[in-house]
């Protein structure tokens, strides 16, 4: 039984001297990011392939027992919409490879204007996917998530492939007016669609963005522990991120959900204790 939580970057200015060892060198950032949580969005790889030897670092920093869920390269699932970039994937995956069973699925985000007239290309680029790894698609037209037809054949093009359906839960953030300037950026910026709670593979994913104040996020994924138990309780191995308009407090919510869901499950392994934030000394 196994539960991966974590947040949607490893390094965060406002983390530093207060949850991770402040100036700590871009090598050991992820390694201490990762003696909080146990996975990670790999959200920068959206806008660049990495270097093979970056890559490698971060192999280096994790144990194998760490989770990627590493989003494609914003040419293949954005400007080119999934058609005629071979090229640019094969070179994305190659980059990757260093990560090996790090890498908890391939996370294809989609465009807001990627509709349920596009499934056709969705089905044929997802067959067109090398073997041996998990792959996850998140969509953000709200005809997947109003109309059921659309809903259903999505479904079906996803488990045709053995993909899962990525939730991004903006419920809450949406709920009520911002009261805070990362707020109001988020508002402007996040998409705003009904909440989806049912998962399609063993290893269902999902995003959750709360507020900037503590008590309305642990009150607004009360509906995600109950969902995250009962996975579980079937054999499961969900992965949960945890965010928040500012995030200045994410790397120890996304701990703090994993305590919440152990304490319906007493059987699920507490996560290690994080690293000190200040170097361990004599005296």
């Amino acid at each position: 039984m196994r539960l991966h939580v974590g947040c949607a970057m490893w390094t965060h200015a406002r983390w530093q001297g207060r949850f991770l060892p402040d100036r700590l060198p871009p090598g050991d950032r992820l390694r201490a990011y990762a003696s909080w949580c146990d996975a990670v969005e790999g959200n920068t790889t959206f806008y660049a392939t990495p270097s093979r030897a970056t890559v490698e670092s971060w192999a280096a920093q994790t144990s194998p027992d760490f989770r990627f869920v590493v989003k494609l390269p914003k040419p293949i699932t954005h400007e080119r919409r999934l058609a005629g970039a071979q090229e640019e994937l094969s070179a994305f995956l190659a980059a990757m490879e260093p990560l090996g069973p790090r890498v908890h699925a391939f996370w294809v985000q989609l465009p807001g204007s990627f509709s349920p007239a596009d499934l056709g290309t969705l089905a044929t680029f997802l067959r067109g996917l090398p073997r041996g790894h998990r792959y996850a698609v998140e969509v953000r037209h709200r005809a997947f998530f109003e109309d059921e037809r659309s809903e259903r054949l999505l479904e079906r093009v996803l488990a045709t492939a053995g993909a899962e359906w990525v939730p991004f839960d903006t419920t809450v953030m949406f709920a009520s007016p911002p009261t805070s300037d990362a707020e109001r950026d988020a508002w402007t910026k996040k998409p705003r669609v009904p909440r989806r709670t049912r998962a399609l593979t063993g290893h269902p994913i999902v995003r959750y963005l709360g507020r900037d104040a503590e008590e309305r996020t642990v009150e607004g994924w009360r509906p995600w522990v109950d969902t995250v138990t009962e996975w579980l309780r079937e054999g499961r191995s969900p992965t949960v991120f945890v965010h928040t308009p500012d995030n200045a407090e994410a790397l120890r919510l996304a701990r703090r959900f994993h305590d919440d869901v152990r304490a319906r499950l007493p059987e699920l392994a507490p996560l290690p204790d994080p690293m000190p934030n200040e170097p361990l000394t004599l005296f």
